[in-house]
């Protein structure tokens, strides 16, 4: 039996030929799935292996399994609008960013979904750091349900583990804004970097990996003096919120976003060596599903019956900026990125995303597989301008609308 071990981050699976799993893929994406560097991040892999990867990440037969989020039986419409006009391109937009899925709701009505990369509205795509977000709404339900009392509360009162280490002192509110002020190096081209060395660290007996690895990293700054992007630390977020609600992080996923969301397809959540929900990466979702999240957030969190899973005031203040970033233009809430105009957005690499904007009623909803790479600077500009171009056009058919209206 061949194995081949692939990892992002703190995703750390193993590819296993000759099961079930892998002959439940189509052929094509066994091929391109069997050819997969071995002992290699994600990063590095080819385009094309990772266009196979990123829609099968839950079907692959791997040693950190995956849990399910179970849906409901009642979806939330999404009913077609008219399209949207918008001054740019769209068949040049998604060829530039190689676009899977690209799904614009306004008000409430889908104005425009295409998909790409051969991908199609029944298939998952992983969200990557996308998933941030959604644990942020975790912490906000647990506030609500009582598991955790305070936001200023420290990470060791949750995960006594912690105890005597840099995060002893820091609180949760600091751990969701990033400024614990503990090392933390997220290079993904270092071989030397926490990310890079997490990936291979053997975690203490009886010690989740995450708590194993984040609990002999050196204080850098004083906690809440700086803002410094940690997935590790997202990580350790969901360690808390499972402890504090004694439950897996996947289930109450599904009682607080998935269930009330009215999501049409179950999701899945990929686990780490020590079987815990990975919280900083990888829940693989129906694109259309993530574009229902961003108008459940919309909404205030609210279900069927008009109550919000989360505190009085909490969404406002996890989307509104907390922090200024080292990025121009953004800032950071509890794991939401937000911007100036009141808009926020989760983002993941590659090109994932979910763009909310409470003024326009509007949200955008993307996944891809940017050629560029993770990050990659330029397709992130243009990403941001059709995040602009689309509020112009929302902005310019209401005043059309305001005018014929006045006539």
């Amino acid at each position: 039996m061949k194995k081949r071990h692939i990892a992002l981050g703190v995703l750390a699976v193993v590819v296993v030929a000759g099961t079930s799993g892998w002959f439940s893929l189509d052929k094509e994406t066994r091929g391109l799935l069997a050819a997969l560097p071995t002992n290699r991040d994600i990063l590095f892999w080819s385009q094309s292996q990772r266009d196979a990867a990123f829609r099968a990440l839950d079907r692959l037969p791997v040693l950190a399994k995956v849990r399910e989020v179970p849906a409901g039986g009642t979806p939330l419409p999404l009913p077609p609008g008219p399209p949207l006009k918008l001054e740019q391109d769209i068949d040049a937009y998604m060829a530039g960013q190689r676009s899977a899925a690209l799904l614009i709701v306004h008000d409430g009505k889908l104005r425009l979904e295409r998909y790409g990369l051969g991908f199609g509205p029944e298939g998952r795509w992983t969200s990557f750091s996308v998933a941030k977000s959604m644990t942020s709404l975790l912490v906000g339900a647990a506030l609500r349900d009582g598991h955790i009392r305070s936001m200023d509360d420290k990470v060791s009162d949750y995960i006594p583990q912690m105890k005597g280490s840099a995060y002893d002192d820091v609180s949760i509110r600091q751990l969701l804004t990033m400024t614990s002020g503990v090392r933390w190096n997220e290079d993904y081209a270092d071989p030397n970097s926490d990310v890079a060395k997490f990936n291979n660290h053997k975690p203490e007996e009886g010690v989740d990996a995450v708590v194993s690895y984040l609990r002999r990293l050196p204080r850098e700054v004083p906690a809440g003096t700086r803002w410094h992007y940690s997935t590790g630390e997202t990580n350790l977020v969901g360690i808390l919120v499972g402890q504090a609600a004694k439950k897996p992080l996947a289930t109450y996923l599904s009682e607080k976003v998935w269930l009330p969301a009215g999501m049409e397809q179950q999701a899945t959540w990929i686990l780490s060596k020590t079987g815990k929900e990975i919280s900083g990466c990888c829940i693989q979702a129906a694109p259309r599903d993530f574009a229902r999240l961003g108008l459940y957030v919309l909404n205030g969190a609210r279900g069927p019956d008009g109550r919000s899973v989360l505190p009085d005031g909490w969404l406002a203040e996890a989307t509104g900026t907390r922090t200024a970033t080292s990025r121009p233009g953004l800032g950071y809430g509890y794991q939401w990125w937000t911007y100036d105009d009141g808009a926020f957005s989760a983002r993941g690499i590659f090109g994932q995303g979910i763009f909310i904007d409470p003024k326009r009623k509007l949200v955008i909803a993307s996944n891809a597989n940017w050629a560029g790479g993770a990050s990659h600077p330029p397709t992130s500009a243009a990403r941001e301008a059709f995040y602009r171009a689309v509020q112009k056009a929302v902005d310019d058919e209401a005043a059309a609308a305001g005018s014929a209206a006045a006539k």
